[in-house]
Formats: C-alpha cells, structure tokens, sequence
C-alpha cells in the first residue's frame, strides 16, 4: 500500500521555505497536494510574483516526497498569494506596520511595535563597526568578520548603515535585490549572510542627499520592517565619524557594543578614537579595536609595516579594550571585495582569513557582552 494523499500533504507541509525559513504549512503556502496514477501534484502559493526561491523551493519539495512509496513523478505548481494572504503572512513574522512613528526611541515605525533587538529578551548581539574617518577598510571588516561568524555557523545579517558610502551587497557578492512582502522586506543572503542596505534603494552612481531625519527614519525601518528572524549577530556597517546616524543607533540599539576599526598610523588612531569616546558619552560599550592594514608581506616573506605600527594596540590601551585582531594588507582583500567574493570564500585557508575566523572566534568565546540583568530575579 502506497503512502496516502493525507500523508504527503503532511510531508509537503513541514518543507521549510528557504526565504522566509519557516514551513508551507505554518506559513500558508500550501493549497494542494494530490496523488493521481503515481504521480504527486503539489501547488504553492507564493507570497509575490518575483519570489525568488522557486527553483530551491521546488527541490527541497520532490526531495521530500519522491522516496515515498507509490510515488512515480513529482510535479510542482506555483500561484501567487492574494493581498489579504500576504498581510497575513508579514503580520505574522513582524507585526502591522500600518501606522506611523512610533513615540518611543525604541519603537519602529508602527506605533508601539518595538525594535527587536532593543528588547529585554532578545538574544541577537549587535555590533556597531565604527571608524573615525574612511578609508581604513571598514566595510571590508565587516563583511569578512560577518562571514567568518557565519562559517562557525551562527546565524549573522548585517546592516549596511554607511547610508552614503555602501558597498556591502557588493562585497557580498549580492546579485539581486530583496523581495517585499506587503511592505515587509526579505533581506537578501550571500555567502552565509544576509543583509539589508541602501544600495537596494539608491543607484550606484546616485548620492544620497538626506537629512538627519530622514536617515533616521530609514534606519528605524532597516531594523523594523526587514524580516531578520532573530539572527546570532547583526553587525552593522557605520558610516565614518560621529554624525546623525551614529547618534541614531545609539538610540535604537541600546545594547549594541562597538568595535572600532582604525590603521596603525598614529593619524589614524587618535580620529578612530573620538568614535570611541562617541559612543561612551552614549552608554554603550566599547568591546574592542581592530587594526587594518598593519602590514604588508612581501615576496621575500618578510613584514613590511608600510603604514607604521603600534596605532591599534595604542587605542585599545588607551580606551581599556583589547586589540581584538591585526590584519595585513593584501590584495586579495580588495579584490576580493570588489567582485563579491571576500577572501573568508575565496581563500578560507589564508593568513588574512584565518585571522578572521579568529577574531570570530573570540568574539563568540572570550569577548563576550556583559550580562546586566537576570529574567530569574524578581522584586517583591
């Protein structure tokens, strides 16, 4: 006896979606599964037009029931989910965002829906990468450092917040961009990573010419209406200095830490400090730095430390953090961010690598946040 029609919708069901993570079942996609002569019709309804994961959807769904028995051929259907189904589908994973801003700091853009990682309970660590000035390699950090959280398989997003300079989708090798569910985005993944970023919203060649408050509402949305599903670690991508959004950040992300990323030239490091110093004055923590560009190694093997030395350990002393990691300057850095392939993929087994999958590992083991409160205690 083969294995009934009641069962297969069953197994179909508990196939997990790839974008949205959660199963067809729990999420409404599934309208029909029946059997006919062998042969497995199965129908999804998908929540936009453009929905890019039909092709994986539609291995992971024969996968799942091809082995069965009784079953001969798999065929897969896709519609489209109406308004109401698509409301319902992003209620369900962020809430209604269908009112304004809210009147707390905390509050995203749906009066009273709170930003989750500013919760009490939420477990998702959030680092700021910060720098005093550009051009140290930040946007590199971050991305090689997102990645190489990701290859200890931690779940990791990042949020591109250098509004005027981004550049992560393309350090990450995005080659498309996020899908929108009723006003809910589905942030993209690559290399392990997903992430959110006004280069989705903006031309390459285009400035961005926005004031404070439009930045911050911008920021409010990346955090409100962008379904992360709870990552480990959301890392995000400051632009340079201390000006209206890293002030914003603050704000939204109380429990963020910082990381502070400078070169070893002396210049360099007293900038790099006042970002530092920036997020003392508004109480959030400062959990280490990190030296880019410290050397170079040439072809003869040796060090050449063509931008000085000395500047990192400098300000993590002076700031009373440690130097979370140094990393050379290599070619294949820049490379590799140009075309979308970091060299935490393209080379996993290189110095510069593996100084990466260090500083994640001390990050994740040793450089942890400090526990402030405890859900067990309770006043009476």
């Amino acid at each position: 006896m083969g294995t009934s029609g009641n069962e297969l919708t069953e197994i179909v069901g508990r196939v997990v979606e790839p974008e949205l993570r959660r199963d067809l079942h729990t999420m409404g996609m599934l309208r029909e599964v029946s059997l006919t002569s062998g042969t497995v019709h199965v129908v999804v309804a998908l929540p936009s037009e453009d929905w890019p994961a039909t092709e994986t959807l539609t291995n992971l769904i024969e996968a799942s029931i091809a082995t069965q028995e009784g079953v001969k051929a798999v065929s897969v259907e896709f519609t489209v989910m109406g308004e109401a189904e698509q409301a319902a589908v992003r209620e369900q994973l962020i809430g209604d965002p269908s009112s304004s801003a809210g009147t707390q700091q905390t509050h995203g853009h749906a009066e009273g829906r709170a930003i989750p990682f500013a919760e009490a309970g939420n477990s998702t660590r959030v680092l700021l990468i910060a720098s005093g000035k550009g051009g140290v390699g930040k946007s590199s950090v971050t991305a090689n450092l997102a990645i190489a959280l990701a290859q200890r398989g931690l779940r990791t997003a990042i949020v591109d917040a250098d509004v005027w300079g981004f550049s992560i989708p393309r350090m990450l090798g995005v080659e498309r961009p996020p899908t929108v569910i009723d006003q809910m985005v589905v942030p993209v993944e690559a290399n392990g990573v997903r992430c959110i970023s006004m280069g989705f919203f903006a031309r390459e060649d285009q400035p961005v010419i926005w004031r404070g408050p439009m930045l911050h509402k911008a920021l409010e949305q990346f955090l409100t209406d962008v379904h992360w599903d709870d990552p480990d670690y959301l890392l995000v991508d400051l632009p340079p200095g201390t000006g209206d959004i890293s002030l914003s950040l603050s704000q939204f992300l109380p429990k963020s830490e910082l990381l502070v990323v400078t070169t070893p030239q002396p210049a360099a490091q007293k900038v790099a400090q006042r970002a530092a110093f920036m997020a003392e004055k508004v109480n959030l923590t400062v959990r280490a730095v990190i030296e880019n560009m410290s050397w170079f190694r040439g072809d003869d093997g040796k060090r050449y430390e063509i931008f000085g030395s000395g500047g990192g350990e400098a300000l993590a002393e002076e700031l009373g953090v440690p130097l979370l990691g140094q990393i050379p300057l290599v070619p294949e850095l820049r490379e590799g961010g140009d075309v979308g392939r970091p060299i935490t993929v393209a080379d996993p087994t290189s110095e510069t690598a593996t100084i990466f999958g260090e500083m994640a590992r001390l990050l994740t083991e040793e450089y942890l946040p400090t526990r402030r409160y405890n859900e067990g205690l309770k006043l009476v």
